[in-house]
């Protein structure tokens, strides 16, 4: 009865919280319709037919916006440290565990108009990240625009500080599952990275790229 006991000593605010991850966390219509209603009146801006499911985590939600149709699968992580913020177009997509935050004061999320964020996948916009209308992420997808600095071996690497910039996925993009972009890389509109491939360099419009570190080998439409 450990605790149970503990239940029945609960203050009012601790009750809340309890109730709070009692809905945050349960399956079925009525916990879906609760979490809406609790978000509206929370997030910085929320559309129409938003659904959020089971376990999400939304840190800082009044900086946080999502447009009409957007889904939050199950196990999500959303994390705005700043009015910067994190903004989900109409009909995006995350699917279960996909973990946003944007690391810094300046950082920010940006994901445009029907995006599809795969399971797993975990970005960062330490500087910025905009992903663009119609791109496609598979699973387990890594995008961080940030890399430590490491070039003074009489100093820890975590007071060295690091590289970062803006990152963005263009329009209409595909990445395959497994694969890593970092600070260094855009990726241009209507292009495809191969899975598990390593992006170092900038990819052209329209291209192909696959390996580690991913290089074109053709521009779509050409064999």
């Amino acid at each position: 009865m450990f605790f149970t006991d503990i239940f029945k000593n609960l203050n009012d605010e601790e009750l809340e919280e309890f109730y709070k991850t009692v809905f945050m966390n349960m399956d079925g219509e009525s916990a879906i319709k609760a979490r809406i209603q609790y978000y509206k009146g929370h997030l910085r801006y929320m559309g129409e037919n938003v659904r959020i499911g089971c376990g999400v985590r939304i840190i800082n939600p009044q900086f946080i916006s999502l447009g009409n149709n957007v889904m939050i699968s199950d196990g999500c992580t959303l994390i705005a440290r700043s009015e910067g913020g994190i903004s989900l177009d109409d009909g995006a997509t995350l699917k279960d565990r996909v973990y946003l935050d944007t690391e810094l004061e300046e950082g920010y999320i940006e994901i445009g108009k029907a995006v599809y964020i795969g399971t797993g996948c975990t970005l960062h916009g330490h500087k910025g990240l905009e992903i663009m209308d119609d791109s496609l992420l598979a699973q387990n997808i890594t995008i961080t625009p940030y890399s430590h600095k490491f070039d003074i071996v009489e100093d820890k690497i975590i007071n060295q500080g690091g590289h970062s910039r803006k990152v963005t996925i263009g329009k209409d993009s595909y990445i395959g599952m497994n694969s890593c972009v970092l600070y260094c890389a855009d990726i241009g509109e209507g292009s495809v990275v191969g899975s598990g491939s390593v992006v170092v360099h900038t990819v052209p419009p329209y291209s192909v790229a696959v390996g580690v570190p991913a290089k074109v080998i053709r521009k779509r439409g050409k064999v």
